[in-house]
């Protein structure tokens, strides 16, 4: 490194190690940003004024907040730092708010929106989705700014509000905000590392789609001992609907789910990338795919899950046939896949095999797009190269997440190459209780941020 660089990822290492990182962090986490509970909807207001807005405008950022089109929605920022129209102009991406708290499941001692630090964890709502890894690439800014005088680049940002609900509104702004938008690339930080010790670039993520099938054949439930073998049973005949999906061991059954994107370059660049991190689940080598790699499994092609059955009443059962059942499913979908063909496929399908009455209803809006970029793009050798300078170690380079982001508002509407640096891993609890960072991993990742930020402001012929 050049001195001066050094001197950028050394500010950046300072700020974790004299506490102000954790400060920060349990000033932003204290917001109980919950955008799943709609009595908390001033909160996502207050974290872009007072939180976000405050900050940007201390590193020169020109800031405004907009409505947001769609009325599901919470608000957005927009900010940008221009420099100089003739240099590289960088988009990055946040999001403010969180899950529900989920307060009364969290371990004694802990509190959602109290960071608390024991070990090598900080444990709050938020701590690793979002507001940490923000808050990260936020603070690496301020080290090249404090150190250089000038980024070298221009930045600029959009934050939004109801990422945890399905982002609802943000392909609108970017339709309609693509110019304030405009740059050469997204770089941002959301979800996880493969693992915890080892940089990850993601270029892109998997899709997801929700929905119900519901099968009602009558209305109210009946006595099992004077109508059994006299009444059809919707829970065993909705169970032979699902079978009909996938196979005893998973594997998709519905033609047009079977994507044709797993092309042998795409094998080349998954092939080496881990998908086991200790602490988590043993891998089921026998359920997926026949024939594919569980990289392969989880990476380059879908997924389909029963998120939740119902019939009857699971918990207080009684002697009864319930009149209606119901599954909510998921189809997680790689590029390859008709996001506008998912459920007329499957309508198709069970209609094949004589399951006309169960019904498909859908619980997203609009489905999105699935989106990858290939480890051999110009952007992402560009960022693996800093990365590797900083750490001394070579970043797991995964063409897109097997977890879903709305990258498409990023890459198809506002047309960009997208790179995503996380700073997280598998096991922080994201979504559940005891929601947590480690800290080894946020200080190396101001490390890996501000060298970065450091790298697109030097001109090419003095990296």
């Amino acid at each position: 490194m050049t001195d001066a660089r050094q001197d950028a990822v050394a500010r950046a290492e300072g700020y974790f190690d004299q506490g102000g990182f954790q400060a920060d962090l349990a000033a932003l986490v204290a917001h109980p940003t919950e955008s799943q509970d709609p009595a908390q909807r001033p909160h996502l207001d207050r974290y872009l004024t007072e939180a976000m807005i405050p900050r940007l405008s201390g590193l020169g950022f020109a800031t405004r907040v907009l409505d947001n089109p769609d009325p599901r929605g919470g608000p957005l920022l927009i900010a940008e730092r221009i420099e100089d129209p003739a240099l590289t102009t960088v988009l990055t991406y946040g999001h403010g708010d969180v899950v529900r708290a989920q307060t009364d499941q969290w371990r004694d001692g802990l509190s959602p929106f109290v960071l608390t630090a024991e070990g090598d964890r900080l444990y709050g709502r938020g701590a690793a989705d979002n507001k940490g890894q923000h808050l990260i690439n936020l603070a690496a800014l301020q080290a090249v700014i404090d150190t250089r005088g000038h980024l070298g680049f221009n930045m600029r940002i959009i934050f939004e509000m109801s990422e945890e609900t399905g982002s609802p509104g943000l392909a609108q702004v970017c339709r309609d905000h693509a110019d304030a938008l405009e740059a050469d690339v997204l770089i941002a930080s959301d979800g996880p590392r493969l693992q915890a010790d080892v940089p990850t670039l993601f270029m892109g993520s998997r899709a997801a789609l929700a929905f119900d099938l519901v099968l009602e054949l009558r209305s109210g439930a009946h006595h099992s001992g004077n109508w059994g073998g006299l009444l059809a049973d919707p829970a065993m005949i909705l169970a032979h609907a699902l079978a009909t999906i996938c196979d005893r061991r998973g594997q998709i059954q519905v033609p047009e789910w079977r994507p044709d994107s797993l092309t042998p370059a795409l094998r080349d660049a998954l092939r080496d990338l881990p998908v086991i991190e200790a602490g988590g689940p043993q891998v089921d080598a026998d359920w997926g795919e026949v024939g594919l790699t569980p990289t392969e499994r989880a990476f380059g092609w879908n997924s389909f899950a029963v998120l939740a059955m119902t019939a009857g009443v699971p918990d207080a059962p009684v002697n009864a046939i319930a009149g209606r059942a119901r599954a909510t499913c998921q189809l997680r979908y790689v590029v390859g896949t008709d996001p506008d063909d998912i459920l007329p496929a499957l309508r198709r399908h069970l209609d094949r095999h004589g399951h006309h009455a169960v019904r498909i209803v859908p619980r997203d809006g609009d489905p999105a797009h699935a989106t990858r970029l290939m480890p051999d793009h110009d952007w992402v050798r560009r960022v693996a190269v800093s990365v590797r300078r900083t750490t001394g170690q070579d970043p797991h380079l995964l063409p897109n997440l097997a977890g879903s982001l709305p990258n498409e508002c990023f890459a198809e509407i506002l047309g960009l190459p997208t790179i995503w640096v996380p700073h997280s891993y598998r096991g922080c609890c994201q979504h559940a209780p005891d929601e947590h960072a480690l800290q080894s991993l946020s200080q190396q990742a101001l490390a890996i941020m501000a060298g970065l930020w450091w790298d697109l402001g030097t001109p090419a012929d003095r990296t």
